[in-house]
């Protein structure tokens, strides 16, 4: 019977190379499902301050709910950073003549590659939470209107 093939499977690369490999791919994996947890209680936390102020005429509550929204873009952004550098380590583990050495989980020599303004301003991050931070200045204006044309 034959053996199945791995999609690393390869006689240049040595035992130790490919568990490097998939350290590295434990961490890109944990990074990308923290950027998910991010994603999820910025909504939730944000929504709820902006349901609240939209419920309760309250422009201030709504202006408090826009702070966790940038906050929480922040530190999605820390994680797509950190996820992004530790592909480039992964790109230069996977080369056949690779210079990295075994079992490295050094990325600052990506650093540079990846700026974090960059990654802020990336399509999806800009999607998800401009929308987010653009819904709670629209409740914002809507209750202070509300509020004045009362």
């Amino acid at each position: 019977m034959a053996t199945p093939v791995t999609p690393y499977q390869d006689d240049s690369f040595s035992d130790a190379s490919m568990k490097h490999l998939e350290f590295i791919q434990a961490v890109i994996a944990r990074l990308a499902n923290n950027s998910f947890l991010m994603k999820g209680w910025a909504l939730t936390v944000s929504g709820a301050f902006f349901a609240y102020a939209a419920g309760h005429s309250s422009w201030p509550v709504a202006a408090v709910g826009v702070f966790p929204s940038v906050a929480f873009w922040f530190l999605d952004t820390y994680f797509l950073q950190q996820e992004r550098l530790y592909r480039r380590l992964y790109t230069r583990v996977a080369l056949r003549d690779s210079d990295v050495p075994s079992f490295s989980m050094n990325i600052s020599p990506y650093k540079k590659s990846i700026p974090w303004f960059n990654v802020m301003t990336s399509f999806t991050l800009v999607m998800f939470y401009g929308a987010l931070v653009t819904v709670g200045l629209i409740v914002v204006v809507a209750t202070l209107l509300h509020i004045l044309l009362a």
